[in-house]
């Protein structure tokens, strides 16, 4: 398998702010989510090179933003300089596989966008979903989106076992709604609601709930 660290950095040097400069849709509808939790202090878990930290700051949310991509976390530290965000945005170069580096009950929301679906076993993602849930206050809410199996590109591409296909050197863990229901263990789910993305398209999930 292409080392995944190494191919997301040449990948942001080779197209700095690939993604563009417009949220996710999926930060959007999170960000509305979040708000009308109360939240204040958000954690987005792969946020790449920011649209959707920038989204969060410019919506008066205090963001986190953590990735294992030092390149995309210096393009948005630029960013969030140009738009004069630095006091609401604090970077964390961070691998999800690791512990959280946050105090227990210290953040009030958690937004991944395709960041459980990347190259992780079942088991690293059941593990990071109980560590966010230990930075995560009481009542705090988690919004994330995964590419699942009703997508074009499960099942193809090289195989490496738990549900995970490599397509152009890029390694996805593809969710079956029994690992969704996994992750909600001992939350509350309160939603998963299809969506897709991209050209292919990408069929995805959108997930909330509730500590």
């Amino acid at each position: 398998m292409v080392d995944q660290h190494e191919h997301w950095e040449r990948t942001y040097l080779a197209h700095p702010g690939m993604y563009g400069e417009r949220p996710s849709t999926a930060a959007v509808h999170a960000a509305a989510t979040f708000r009308a939790a109360g939240a204040i202090e958000v954690l987005e878990l792969g946020c790449g090179h920011g649209r959707d930290a920038i989204h969060f700051a410019r919506n008066g949310f205090r963001v986190t933003a953590a990735d294992f991509s030092g390149t995309g976390l210096a393009q948005l530290t630029e960013t969030a300089a140009a738009a004069g965000l630095n006091d609401l945005i604090h970077t964390i170069e961070y691998d999800v596989r690791q512990p959280i580096p946050l105090p227990d009950h210290s953040v009030d929301a958690v937004f991944a966008h395709m960041l459980l679906c990347m190259n992780l076993s079942t088991a690293q993602i059941l593990a990071l979903a109980a560590e966010i849930r230990r930075v995560l206050r009481p009542g705090g809410a988690m919004v994330y989106t995964v590419r699942h199996t009703g997508d074009a590109h499960y099942g193809a591409g090289l195989a490496h076992g738990d549900d995970i296909y490599e397509h152009g050197g890029f390694a996805v863990h593809f969710f079956t709604r029994a690992l969704v229901d996994a992750v909600a263990a001992g939350w509350r789910l309160v939603e998963v609601a299809p969506f897709e993305e991209g050209e292919l398209p990408r069929k995805l999930w959108r997930i909330t709930q509730m500590r």
